[in-house]
């Protein structure tokens, strides 16, 4: 049984940061690609980010936060984290961490195991 667990989430104004973190037991990341999702209030969830697995090489956004965020993790801590910059109000919502033994599934938004979420609220 995996167990992901984020946290980090709060209240930031436009133009701050963030950074989440998930934590998985269960599963090790040296085997699974891993990704953010996130749903706004009202809207469908979306995919925010992936990183591939064993060392990570391939890593994908998407156009909403290339350049703003940027997805790592710690093998060791078996965690990754989302590191949020110049976060814009469009930009709130829940906030999910996901993975697959395959990276493909976690690119089309259907990962074989999800967290709970966090919340991300991004005041203007």
């Amino acid at each position: 049984q995996v167990q992901l667990v984020e946290s980090g989430g709060g209240l930031v104004q436009a133009g701050g940061s963030l950074r989440l973190s998930c934590t998985a037991s269960g599963r090790t990341f040296r085997t699974d690609a891993m990704a953010w999702f996130r749903q706004a209030p009202g809207k469908d969830r979306e995919f925010v980010g992936a990183v591939s697995a064993w060392t990570g090489g391939i890593v994908r956004y998407s156009q909403a936060v290339e350049g703003r965020f940027t997805i790592s993790k710690d093998s060791a801590k078996n965690t990754i984290y989302l590191q949020m910059n110049e976060l814009k109000p469009e930009d709130t919502g829940v906030y999910y961490c996901a993975g697959d033994r395959v990276f493909q599934p976690v690119l089309r938004g259907a990962p074989a195991y999800w967290g709970q979420g966090t919340q991300v609220t991004v005041s203007s």
